[in-house]
């Protein structure tokens, strides 16, 4: 197991180094965090795809100012894309 101590930027960003980036064929990565410990893992978006079609329906930072929504909210906007 390789360990790398990383800072984030002033936007709170972090960096995967580049040679841990290279070992995996993709762009796309799942972040889960679970109680004090964040996990990344790669994500091969065409084993998820239906047809070689993704959409995203909501994200939270680009639809809400970082924030989630009620239950009865989400439900309204997934009856609209029907």
């Amino acid at each position: 197991m390789t360990s790398k101590i990383v800072r984030p930027t002033s936007k709170g960003q972090i960096t995967l180094p580049m040679n841990w980036r290279a070992q995996f064929k993709t762009n796309n990565y799942l972040l889960n965090i679970e109680k004090q410990q964040i996990t990344v893992k790669p994500v091969y978006i065409e084993e998820f795809e239906v047809g070689g079609f993704e959409e995203v329906v909501f994200d939270a930072d680009r639809d809400n100012n970082g924030k989630g929504v009620p239950v009865d909210e989400m439900i309204k906007m997934l009856k609209k894309i029907k």
